[in-house]
């Protein structure tokens, strides 16, 4: 027969059952902890960049990049179509103003050019034979017309001596008719004579001056020709570099070719190009600020296109300095043309994350233990090449991640190690 168990026995043993089913949930809701810190990504704070968030001024820019290219560059092409001679200088040498670079063959062009003023020379004796022959005829004119003057004067004074032969009754009327009709008629003769010599002077003075206009133009082309001939022997036109040369000797250049390059490496431009949608906020003048490596030089913009070509707008910087060892032909640059002043803006340091201008962005700020990164939708306004304006979601003095963070996008938090 059983035995009864003690009512106190019964309650020790259900406190003991309670008390087990108790440390197994807490083991359990441990270890389920234990289990989700594990399973939460983490990430070193040393391998990331930060930028704490302070309040200032932002001066915003447009970015562009551009190529450092030599303050003054001046291409030399052949005026002729030759062969190459010679070759005197290399490409890196300095050369001298005047200094001969290469040398073509200038014996076709010679002999054109000696023709050419073997032909002005003749002009020349041509129009002066002209003039002569004219001075000639002009004043066998004019003698004829004394001696037609003269002979007017005299039969002027046989009608007057008719005339008064007549008045005495010593004359007839005949007489005097015809001494009137010989002076008329030779008085309208000598008019004639009178207009046809200005009308010779006339002529003779038009034919002349267009003699004069002809070996003017023909003068002008025989400098023309001597001034290609000067140029056929490329002379350096300055002090500079020889940044490029044809040196291949025998080589057939054609008239307008390239055949060098001299360059003034001891001041320098950028070259630069920026999407035509931004053509608005920039202008000549406006100023910059070149970015070479963690150089950062100040420029103007001083040549600005006003043609956009494939959706995009060339424009020429020079820098303040533009003999900055940072410098150098052919390096890449990036620019910043600087549009507006933001006043007291909450700023952060600029960096990868900035990528597609202002908008929402997904952030991962350092949460206030410092233990753990948490994400949070940051809305960014405006930039510079050193600050980005924060329009919400980040605080003065927050500690924010500002490398590229794309690998954990879709977590809303991160333990620290």
């Amino acid at each position: 027969m059983d035995k009864a168990i003690p009512t106190n026995e019964r309650k020790k043993r259900r406190m003991r059952r309670a008390a087990r089913i108790g440390l197994i949930g807490a083991a359990i809701v441990a270890v389920a902890a234990v289990a989700v810190n594990m399973s939460r990504s983490s990430v070193r704070l040393a391998e990331l960049q930060t930028g704490v968030t302070d309040s200032g001024t932002i001066e915003t820019t447009v970015n562009s990049s551009g190529r450092v290219s030599p303050g003054l560059e001046e291409i030399i092409t052949s005026p002729i179509s030759a062969r190459i001679l010679t070759v005197y200088k290399k490409m890196g040498d300095m050369v001298e103003e005047g200094e001969p670079i290469l040398q073509l063959d200038l014996t076709s062009a010679q002999t054109q050019y000696d023709q050419m003023v073997d032909e002005k020379r003749m002009k020349e004796l041509q129009l002066e034979q002209a003039r002569i022959n004219s001075e000639s005829a002009l004043r066998e004119q004019e003698m004829r017309l004394k001696v037609k003057e003269m002979s007017v004067n005299s039969l002027a004074m046989e009608l007057r001596n008719e005339q008064q032969l007549d008045s005495i009754g010593s004359g007839t009327g005949d007489n005097v008719r015809r001494a009137r009709y010989a002076w008329e008629t030779a008085r309208l003769e000598l008019e004639q004579m009178r207009s046809a010599l200005a009308d010779a002077r006339a002529i003779s003075s038009a034919d002349m001056r267009l003699k004069e206009v002809d070996l003017e133009i023909f003068s002008r082309k025989v400098a023309e020709a001597g001034r290609t001939l000067t140029d056929a022997r490329i002379l350096a036109p300055r002090r500079a570099v020889l940044t490029q040369i044809s040196s291949e000797i025998g080589r057939q250049v054609s008239a307008g070719a390239q055949v060098a390059v001299v360059s003034e490496l001891d001041h320098y431009k950028i070259d630069c190009d920026i999407a035509d949608n931004y053509a608005d906020r920039i202008a000549a003048g406006s100023r910059v600020a070149i970015k070479i490596g963690k150089q950062v030089i100040d420029g103007v913009i001083s040549d600005l296109s006003p043609v956009s070509s494939s959706g995009v707008i060339a424009f020429t910087v020079r820098p303040d300095n533009d003999s900055h060892p940072a410098l150098r032909s052919g390096v890449r640059a990036d620019v910043y043309v600087k549009t507006n002043i933001i006043d007291d803006a909450v700023r952060l340091p600029n960096g990868p994350y900035y990528s597609t201008g202002p908008g929402s962005y997904p952030m991962f700020v350092v949460s206030a233990d410092g233990s753990s990164l948490e994400r949070r939708e940051v809305i960014l306004g405006q930039s510079n090449y050193e600050f980005v304006e924060v329009l919400s979601g980040i605080e003065p003095g927050e500690r924010v991640v500002i490398s590229d963070m794309t690998p954990y996008k879709n977590q809303k938090s991160l333990k620290l190690k």
